[in-house]
């Protein structure tokens, strides 16, 4: 049984940077794949990045590609997400999951953090 807390989360202006952690416990962290995901209210729940379990392959959602960047610690057993650029559209609440895959397909995450909000007012 894996847990994960993210962190990270608050209020940031437009065009304002903000790096989100999720801490793992409980298990083999270097065994899984990370993601992260968002959801906005009202919407579904998207893949915005993942990562494999070294650290070698990493995914974005082209909606972020060159503005948010994911890594891990493994020694430290958490995963972060740097995000640049800040927009409007940004405002979700954030969460990171742990898989066999770094892949978009959220089913596919076993494990999931309670997530961390992160608001961008236009």
């Amino acid at each position: 049984q894996v847990q994960l807390v993210e962190s990270g989360g608050g209020l940031v202006q437009a065009g304002g940077s903000l790096t989100l952690s999720c801490a793992a416990s409980g298990g083999i962290f270097s065994s899984y794949a990370m993601g992260w995901f968002r959801q906005a209210p009202g919407k579904e729940r998207e893949s915005i990045a993942a990562i494999n379990w070294s650290g070698g392959m990493t995914f974005y959602d082209d909606s972020v590609k060159g503005r948010f960047t994911i890594s891990r610690d493994n020694a430290k057993n958490t995963v972060r997400l740097e995000k640049d650029s800040l927009q409007p559209g940004d405002r979700s609440s954030y969460y990171c999951a742990a898989g066999s895959l770094p892949v978009r397909n959220r089913t596919k995450y076993k494990y999931w953090g309670p997530g961390t909000q992160v608001t961008v007012p236009s």
